[in-house]
């Protein structure tokens, strides 16, 4: 196999790679009943005018459960990660003790427990999205070259099987999660 194959191959491995990896990502910010400080990752705060990720302005922690605690750097920023969780839209109530913000993770209702499911599905359909692209772009690298139908054929064999392989891996990661999720 020439170089310029094995590199269409190479790339296509390494994109289907970060598709796995940014749903793995997604997966985490899902929750799925238990108290997870990855639940707190898409919130912002507004620290000295710039807008900064929570876990860059205060240490985050699990104390059982059901109870996810941060503990900012400096006490003045209680107000501002309290207004920034609300504002995330997450559906936490944040209460402070004068020292860290704790978030009591109230029990998923079954409807709600339905709903992220349907996000887990989403999010992995979106996955399968990405990989069927890189599959068209591999493709259309490939048509490029000039190699012989016979090692076309090949390799189209060869990225058709990594792309199976992958969307069965995003099966599988679904199916993991919504298992999670519809666990009570």
């Amino acid at each position: 196999m020439n170089e310029e194959v094995a590199f269409i191959l190479d790339s296509l491995k390494e994109n289907l790679d970060k598709s796995i990896q940014h749903l793995e990502r997604e997966f985490r910010t899902i929750r799925a009943g238990k108290a997870n400080p990855a639940m707190l990752s898409t919130v912002t705060v507004d620290y000295y005018g710039a807008q900064t990720p929570l876990s860059q302005v205060a240490n985050l922690g699990t104390m059982d459960a059901h109870t996810i605690t941060i503990q900012p750097w400096e006490k003045q920023l209680i107000p501002e990660i309290e207004k920034a969780i609300l504002y995330a839209n997450l559906g936490f109530n944040p209460t402070n003790n004068g020292e860290s913000v704790i978030i009591n993770v109230p029990a998923l209702t079954e409807e709600r427990r339905k709903e992220l499911a349907k996000v887990a599905k989403s999010e992995a359909e979106k996955a399968k999205v990405s990989t069927r692209n890189d599959r068209r772009e591999a493709l259309h690298e490939l048509k490029k070259l000039e190699i012989s139908e016979d090692l076309e054929k090949n390799v189209e064999s060869d990225i058709q099987d990594l792309i199976s392989t992958y969307s069965k891996t995003i099966d599988d990661l679904f199916a993991e999660k919504e298992k999670e999720i519809m666990t009570v």
